[in-house]
């Protein structure tokens, strides 16, 4: 059964169809530090809450490493920052690799196919994005898989643009990074990654606003639409703020890649995907800043992903496309695979009357 996985610096999630449907499962990227003691590990184990153990010192992970950190009133910790593992973090890779283990699970059977998401190279900063990829990409073999590695925005063309044969651009704004890829008929033109996404708009407005970072992102998330009027010196004026600066950025960005290119006579649709486009108005606001960037390709439209109720689970919700683009190329390998090794079969016994 093949899976595709989603590693964000936010969120990381695994898409599957193993019942004819697909499925997801999803922890939060972080963690944070408790003492340890008899009574909170059996509360924690009861409550079946994923956490690891360090000497004297609980690791609790996920989910719940948020709801702990309101309750005690502590900072969580990111493994990732800016869309790769964070360097500042000394227990990115073991955190990482927890999370990892509980949302895919072992395997089903030997080499099942596993295609995941990885950034593609900056253009705007010297980030490694490659000790990032190879590392996700171990830790899934590690555990079975065949591993495949996908570029992010590459997976949203596979999951939102079936219906233009997987010709168009795929926009992908997460927590730490915006990546943007253009494909015709699947085939990648133009990929590339921007060392901007939500945690840019959050940390730009606590910097203008004095308020907390984590209070800014309750209110983006709760509190928060684009194209509202808000009062001057609000945070949601902020906020609107800085989402129009970071899709200007981006669309700049595009147009330059495009101009170095020979893209070809075609219409293309453009897919946008990532938790950080799930704000009330952002496809307008990018509809509009789409048309004054005046690209050098055809655009036929914006593929407009409903909105979803913040904790439900539709394969549909902008914050899934990417592991179920993961799963789609997934499931295409696996088919190609499979139909490679029966031909193989059919091959062999006729070698066999030969050599008779």
């Amino acid at each position: 059964m093949a899976k595709g996985l989603d590693v964000g610096t936010m969120n990381i999630i695994c898409a599957d169809k193993g019942d004819g449907s697909i499925s997801f499962a999803q922890q939060r990227n972080a963690f944070l530090e408790m003492e340890s003691n008899d009574l909170t590990k059996h509360m924690l184990d009861n409550s079946k809450v994923l956490y690891t153990q360090r000497g004297s010192n609980l690791n609790v992970l996920g989910e719940d490493a948020f709801k702990f950190s309101n309750v005690f009133n502590k900072h969580i910790r990111r493994p990732m920052k800016q869309g790769i593992i964070s360097p500042d973090e000394k227990d990115s890779v073991p955190m990482i690799k927890v999370i990892i283990e509980r949302v895919l699970g072992a395997p089903e059977k030997k080499d099942e196919v596993l295609y995941v998401s990885v950034p593609a190279n900056p253009v705007d900063d010297q980030l490694n994005v490659l000790y990032h990829s190879k590392t996700v990409e171990a830790l899934a073999k590690k555990l079975g898989y065949r591993t495949f590695p996908i570029d992010e925005g590459l997976a949203v063309v596979y999951s939102e643009l079936s219906d233009s044969n997987f010709t168009g651009v795929g926009v992908s704004i997460g927590a730490g990074m915006t990546n943007v890829s253009v494909a015709y008929m699947a085939t990648p033109i133009v990929s590339f990654s921007i060392a901007r996404g939500g945690d840019w708009i959050d940390e730009q407005v606590a910097t203008s606003t004095g308020m907390a970072k984590e209070r800014i992102t309750s209110i983006k998330e709760t509190d928060f639409s684009l194209g509202a009027e808000y009062e001057l010196g609000s945070v949601q004026g902020a906020l609107a703020v800085y989402y129009d600066a970071l899709l200007t950025y981006v669309l700049q960005h595009l147009k330059r890649k495009l101009s170095e290119t020979a893209p070809p006579d075609a219409e293309f649709q453009v897919a946008i995907a990532g938790g950080s486009t799930r704000a009330k108005g952002f496809v307008e606001m990018f509809e509009n800043r789409l048309n004054e960037a005046e690209l050098p390709i055809k655009i036929s439209g914006i593929k407009k992903s409903r909105y979803i109720t913040p904790g439900t689970r539709d394969s549909r919700d902008p914050l899934y496309a990417i592991a179920r683009g993961c799963l789609i190329a997934a499931l295409t390998k696996e088919a190609s695979l499979e139909a490679e090794a029966s031909q193989s079969q059919v091959a062999e016994p006729v070698g066999a009357e030969e050599e008779e």
